[in-house]
């Protein structure tokens, strides 16, 4: 964005909007801040907040913009504007004027920004990304002096797990070249709008602000400063959004527009979690309403998308992102809690404006069929249908982990084995996003129970297999999570994020060998599935596990790997005859993690829990 285009922006976050000096006292703010030309999509509806404005009535004299609608709600404090802004507009400052009987009692000049070149084709993350899940608060501190925000209802406190650490987007930009030089190529960053609640507040899900971001994290101009850094290395920002609730101390909770702008105004009802409401072909809609419309806690008031403005508020407030930071995908929260309908036309309104892009969908349930319901291209029987090209694949994390906790070796890897031939469910399972942890439950090391071999394997499976790997924050320095579930701890600070820190990632100091050699085994796999188009894009063939050992290949026209995964202590002989098929004229195959060279001929010894990345020749 042009240095002018930043100045007005920041005009308009710093006064609610420019406003004429009559609108001072009387218009408190109106959202999008700002809009662009040229957008695909040439409607737009402003929320329009302030003292008794219900008999205001709004003109436009501007080229290209009109005024289409005026609605005006039961509450005398909000207007909703639609706009139609035609191919003819440019940008500038529309001015508004609002009369009342017959006298203009404001003015307010809308901005309207060009676009960046090339902005509708904004291209997403897609299988030869790896993400690296970033919690923001536990990263890094890279200005301390925004710990402590005058105003702000939460202050510091480090020592407190649930509390505010202090990592901010500087510390995320000051580390943007370890995270180059570790291999990933996007950054999935867990929210980083207002969150002014009383505690709690570093998680950022319950937002307070859907157009600011948090001023402890920093501000909106750094947020499209790490956006812009980011693009230069070569990674992509995926933000996480949510249209599911906000937080009870949102500025419009104690004003609300009308009654059903949240579900259960009167009364606290919290969601039921029966996820399986949503596809039940028998269901009862009070209990599809219980899941759907409850609130997640006291805290995150659930939002009524049912409701057309609503609706219309949260599609714009998602395109208003994605252009104004140039994202490169969306991570969208609790995605079956939201009204399917409302969800449907979301997607759909976000994939239209880029077509190019993609978003990702939290289904937090171990069934793949419900997991499937969601992505686009299902055909569902109930005839739903959705333009969310990809979902978490939880089931086969799940089953993953099931694997790796099998008490007999000898059965270990066939519920991941079983998981994986469920793909047939799956409208597009090679756009899946594959991981071994995230913010929300234990950390891999510790689901392994800090065995190292199954820590690495599972590892090698997930940056190997199809879909679209993910990696947490501390992964590669095996930060983990004993004896307890707290996500206070599950989100511990990065060593070498604060100023101080006796352990230091980034350089290396206080690293154990385990931890050094968990990086490096990371930093070497991400690195060279970078390069390696067959594991981007090549087709998936995989063996019956036996034996503990669990045998599958990437393959395209021009190359082919071979990955093999032991769950056995010891040494292990795999015979390769049943594999005839994929390594007809293969003699040779290089392990991508050790280098070592390995005759195929009749059968190899494999390294107990360890798994081979073999590049066939």
């Amino acid at each position: 964005m042009k240095s002018q285009q930043f100045l007005v922006v920041f005009a308009t976050f710093l006064l609610s909007g420019f406003l004429g000096a009559q609108a001072q006292s009387s218009i408190k703010r109106v959202e999008p801040p700002n809009w662009w030309v040229g957008m695909k999509n040439s409607s737009l509806q402003l929320l329009v907040y302030g003292e008794n404005i219900t008999d205001w009535y709004p003109s436009i004299d501007y080229q290209g913009v009109s005024v289409e609608r005026v609605t005006r709600v039961p509450n005398p404090n909000y207007l909703f504007i639609d706009l139609e802004i035609g191919a003819q507009a440019r940008p500038g400052k529309v001015e508004m004027q609002f009369r009342k009987d017959g006298k203009v009692v404001a003015t307010y000049a809308y901005p309207l920004l060009v676009r960046e070149q090339a902005a509708a084709d904004i291209k997403g993350f897609d299988n030869s990304d790896v993400m690296y899940l970033i919690t923001p608060d536990r990263f890094v501190n890279g200005n301390p002096d925004n710990d402590y925000v005058e105003g702000m209802r939460e202050k510091p406190d480090r020592t407190n797990p649930g509390g505010r650490h202090g990592g901010d987007i500087k510390g995320m930009i000051d580390r943007l070249d370890y995270i180059a030089d570790m291999g990933f190529t996007a950054i999935w960053v867990n929210p980083v709008l207002e969150n002014d609640m009383d505690s709690f507040s570093y998680h950022g899900y319950s937002t307070t602000d859907f157009y600011k971001v948090d001023p402890r994290y920093g501000s909106n101009e750094e947020y499209r400063k790490l956006a812009d850094a980011a693009r230069g290395k070569g990674i992509k920002l995926v933000m996480d959004m949510i249209s599911n609730h906000c937080g009870s101390r949102h500025w419009w909770m104690d004003d609300l527009p009308m009654e059903d702008w949240i579900n259960f105004p009167d009364e606290y009802v919290q969601t039921n979690h029966k996820k399986a409401v949503v596809q039940d072909p028998y269901v009862a809609q009070v209990d599809y309403k219980g899941f759907a419309d409850g609130w997640f806690v006291k805290t995150m008031p659930d939002l009524n998308q049912r409701n057309d403005m609503m609706a219309t508020y949260l599609i714009q407030n998602s395109i208003w992102w994605v252009e104004y930071l140039g994202l490169g995908g969306i991570r969208m929260d609790t995605y079956p809690y939201n009204d399917k309908d409302f969800m449907s036309n979301w997607s759909c309104a976000v994939m239209e404006e880029y077509p190019n892009f993609n978003i990702v969908g939290e289904e937090w349930v171990g069934n793949p069929a419900i997991v499937a319901f969601w992505q686009k291209g299902k055909e569902n029987p109930n005839g739903y249908t959705s333009c969310l090209p990809s979902l978490m694949d939880f089931p086969l994390q799940e089953a993953m982990r099931k694997s790796l906790n099998e008490k007999k070796s000898s059965q270990a890897f066939l519920p991941l084995y079983e998981m994986l031939a469920q793909d047939f469910l799956y409208a597009d399972p090679f756009n899946l996003v594959v991981f071994p942890d995230n913010h929300d439950m234990s950390r891999w090391y510790s689901q392994v129970n800090e065995d190292f071999g199954f820590f690495k394997l599972g590892l090698v499976y997930v940056l190997t297999t199809r879909g679209i790997p993910q990696i947490y924050y501390g992964t590669e320095v095996l930060l983990a999570n004993p004896g307890t579930d707290s996500h206070g701890i599950i989100r511990s600070d990065f060593p070498g994020g604060w100023a101080g820190d006796k352990v230091n990632a980034f350089n290396g100091q206080g690293l154990t060998d385990k931890q050094k050699e968990a990086m490096a085994f990371i930093k070497k796999l991400v690195v060279w599935r970078n390069g390696a188009e067959v594991i981007h894009s090549g087709k998936l063939m995989h063996y019956v596990p036996e034996e503990g050992v669990y045998v599958f290949f990437r393959y395209n026209e021009k190359d082919k790997a071979m990955i093999v995964l032991n769950a056995n202590e010891a040494p292990t002989a795999l015979e390769l005859g049943r594999f005839s098929q994929m390594l007809e004229g293969v003699s040779t195959g290089k392990d991508v993690l050790t280098g070592k060279v390995f005759e195929l001929k009749d059968g190899i010894t494999l390294p107990g829990k360890q798994p081979l990345v073999l590049e066939l020749e």
